[in-house]
C-alpha cells in the first residue's frame, strides 16, 4: 500500500506493563498456564497492536479515497496516529476519514464475537479472543467521544466548522470538548469514588491520569495549532518586513553611513551573486571612527545570514513560515521579483504575528551558524 508503519520504541514499554499487569491475572484465573500465562499477555499486547494498526490503516486507506496523502503511521505507547501530507479537507470528508478508525475496530470485535459464538475455541484461544472483541469494541467506543484528539472529536469540529464556515472555531470548540472529557474522567473514575469514601483502585487511578494527561495533551495542542492557523493571513513577508536596502560586500562603513544616516532603512550586504549574504550592525558601523570609516568594509560591522536566508515580498501563510523553520538565524532579507532588496524581516516579528504575544528578544543579533540551505532560485 506504499503506506509507512512506525513501530515507536514507547510501544516496548506498554507492552511491558501489560506482560507484568495482566500475567499475574492470568495465572491466577487459570493456574493451569503457569509461566505461559505471561507469554499469553504478551500475545494480547501484540493483538492489541494489530487492532490499532488497522484503526489507523481505516484512517489511511479512507483519506487516499480523497487524494489525501499519508506520510506515515506511529505506533507507539499511546496507540497510535496517522500523520498526513497536505491536503485540502472538508467537514464532511474528515468526518468520514476520522469515523473510519472507529468503525474498522468495530467490525474486528463484531468478526471476534462470530468466532467465539461459534463455540469452537477452548482454552488460551477463547481467553484470546474475548480479549480481542472487548479490546477491539473499547478502541472503537473510546475513540468515538466527541472531543479531539479522539477520532469523535472531528464531529464537533465538522459541526461548528460547517455552522461558522471556520475550521479553526471547529477545531477550538472540539479540543475544549476533549478537555471536558479528561475532567469527566477524572470526576467519574477519581473524584466520585474519593466522596462515596471509597478508595479508588490503584491501576485504573494510574490508566485515569496516563490516559487524562494525554487526552488534555492532545486538546491544548488541538487548540492551539488552530488559533496559530487562524493568524496565518498575518504573516506576510512584505506587511511583516522593516525598511531595508542592499549594498554590495565591496561597500565601506562610510557607504552604509550615507545611505543608513541613523541605521534606518536596514543594511543588506550582497555578494558576488548578488544574493543577500550579511545584515549591517547599526550601533557597530556608527562606532567606527570617522577617519576610518571611508577604509573600514562594512563586513566587518556585519554579521552573516544564514545560507538561503531571503524570501520575496509575496511570501506569505504557511509556505513562508515551512521555508523559514528550515533555517537558523533570525533575520531573512526581503526582495523583490527583481531580486533586490526591500526590506529585512526578523523571527520576532513573525512569531508575534503568529502567536499574538509580544515575544522579548535580541532582534538584530547574528545569526549563529550555517542554515540548511533550500536555494529557492529567486
Amino acid at each position: 500500500m506504499g503506506i509507512p508503519v512506525v513501530l515507536a520504541y514507547s510501544w516496548f514499554a506498554i507492552a511491558a506493563f501489560t506482560v507484568i499487569a495482566y500475567g499475574p491475572v492470568l495465572a491466577h484465573n487459570d493456574p493451569r498456564l503457569g509461566a505461559t500465562a505471561y507469554l499469553v499477555a504478551f500475545a494480547y499486547s501484540v493483538l492489541l497492536l494489530i487492532s490499532v494498526l488497522v484503526h489507523e490503516l481505516a484512517h489511511a486507506l479512507t483519506a487516499r479515497l480523497y487524494r489525501w496523502p499519508t506520510r506515515k503511521i506511529v505506533l507507539n505507547l499511546w496507540g497510535g496516529h496517522t500523520q498526513f501530507e497536505d491536503f485540502t479537507a472538508s467537514p464532511g470528508r474528515s468526518v468520514l476519514v476520522a469515523m473510519a478508525g472507529p468503525a474498522a475496530n468495530l467490525v474486528l470485535a463484531a468478526g471476534g464475537w462470530l468466532l467465539i459464538s461459534g463455540g469452537q475455541l477452548t482454552g488460551v484461544a477463547d481467553t484470546l479472543a474475548n480479549i480481542f472483541v472487548w479490546a477491539n469494541l473499547l478502541i472503537g467506543v473510546f475513540n468515538v467521544l466527541p472531543g479531539l484528539p479522539l477520532d469523535g472529536g472531528r464531529l464537533v469540529e465538522s459541526a461548528v466548522w460547517k455552522a461558522t464556515g471556520s475550521h479553526e472555531k471547529g477545531t477550538i470548540a472540539a479540543g475544549w470538548a476533549g478537555r471536558i472529557i479528561v475532567i469527566a474522567l477524572a470526576v467519574w473514575f477519581v473524584a466520585l469514588p474519593l466522596l462515596s469514601g471509597n478508595r479508588p483502585d490503584t491501576s485504573l487511578m494510574l490508566i485515569t491520569v496516563l490516559v487524562g494527561s494525554f487526552l488534555w495533551l492532545g486538546a491544548t495542542a488541538s487548540i492551539q495549532q488552530a488559533r496559530y492557523r487562524s493568524r496565518l493571513h498575518l504573516v506576510d513577508a512584505a506587511a511583516l518586513a522593516e525598511p531595508a536596502l542592499g549594498l554590495p560586500e565591496t561597500a565601506t562603513v562610510a557607504d552604509v553611513l550615507r545611505h543608513s544616516p541613523a541605521g534606518v532603512p536596514a543594511v543588506v550586504l550582497y555578494g558576488a551573486d548578488a544574493r543577500p549574504a550579511a545584515v549591517v550592525d547599526e550601533t557597530a558601523a556608527a562606532d567606527v571612527p570617522a577617519a576610518l570609516a571611508g577604509t573600514t568594509p562594512a563586513t566587518a560591522v556585519a554579521y552573516p545570514l544564514a545560507a538561503g536566508a531571503y524570501v520575496k515580498e509575496t511570501d506569505r501563510g504557511a509556505e513562508l513560515l515551512a521555508y523559514l523553520a528550515q533555517l537558523e538565524g533570525s533575520d531573512y532579507a526581503v526582495v523583490n521579483d527583481a531580486g533586490s532588496v526591500t526590506g529585512l524581516l526578523r523571527q520576532l516579528t513573525v512569531l508575534n504575528a503568529l502567536t499574538g504575544k509580544q515575544q522579548r528578544g535580541s532582534a538584530g543579533t547574528p545569526a549563529g551558524g550555517e542554515g540548511r540551505n533550500r536555494d529557492r532560485n529567486r
